[in-house]
This record gives structure tokens, C-alpha cells and sequence, in this order.
């Protein structure tokens, strides 16, 4: 109990610095203990969510989202490593598990608005993209070099 107790912990520390994105040396060397628990728990939630709010083809939404993740993950990655970063694979992957999590809490938002707002899901899910973005790109520019 913990270990679990602990593990969440670490998982709170972490989403907290992809909501608030400004680096600190402190952040930064947080940043540099990887676990794959909160991105395995994030990927999750946001193919769960967004296959409960589809009404066909809940199974094939689950499994694209998943792969997408994971498989961009280690692109970006091997990307990373061939251009001679020096972070490792699964500190890369973790990172950007973590950086899902704007685009999660819109999917949740999402899924309790309907398909009535087309526009203002539109506006947010373009708001937490751009979110994600400056926190993996912060997070990886600053571990990379």
C-alpha cells in the first residue's frame, strides 16, 4: 500500500508540473525519474473516454488511440535519440505520456457537453492541443540538449 501510495504520488507531482509548465532546476530534475504507470493510466483514460462517447466502433477507437500514443511516443523518441539527445527512451516516453493529460481533461469535458457546442468543443480541444504541445516541448527542449 505503500509503494501504490507513493507511486500516485509521484504521478500527482507530475501532472501538476504539465499543468503549470514553467521549469524549474527542481522540475526539471523530477522530471528525469521516469515511470510508465501515469502515461500507461492517461492513455487509458483518454481511449476509454473517448470510445464510451462514439456510438459505432468503440473497440477500433480504443485501439487506434492506444497505438497512437504509444507508437508516436517512440517516434518522437527515436527521433530524439538519432539527433543526439541525451535522454533515454523510456524518460522520453514518459514525458510525453504525461503531457496527454490537458488533452484528457477536454476529452472528459467533451464527453459530458454532447455533439449541441461543435464549436466550443472545437475551441478547447485546440486549446489542450496547444497545451500539450508547450508542455512536451518545454519538458523535452530542456532534457534533449
Amino acid at each position: 500500500m505503500e509503494t501504490i501510495c507513493r507511486d500516485l504520488r509521484q504521478i500527482g507531482f507530475k501532472l501538476k508540473y504539465v499543468l503549470i509548465p514553467k521549469m524549474e532546476s527542481e522540475r526539471k530534475n523530477e522530471m528525469r525519474h521516469w515511470d510508465l504507470w501515469g502515461p500507461l493510466l492517461l492513455c487509458l483514460m483518454l481511449a476509454i473516454t473517448l470510445s464510451l462517447s462514439t456510438k459505432e466502433g468503440a473497440d477500433i477507437v480504443f485501439a487506434t488511440i492506444f497505438v497512437i500514443i504509444w507508437v508516436g511516443a517512440g517516434i518522437v523518441t527515436l527521433n530524439a535519440k538519432l539527433l543526439g539527445g541525451k535522454i533515454s527512451f523510456f524518460q522520453s516516453v514518459c514525458l510525453l505520456g504525461y503531457c496527454v493529460f490537458p488533452i484528457n481533461i477536454v476529452a472528459v469535458i467533451c464527453a459530458f457537453l454532447g455533439s449541441s457546442l461543435f464549436i466550443v468543443r472545437i475551441i478547447l480541444v485546440l486549446l489542450s492541443f496547444c497545451w500539450s504541445t508547450y508542455s512536451s516541448v518545454g519538458f523535452m527542449g530542456s532534457l534533449v540538449a
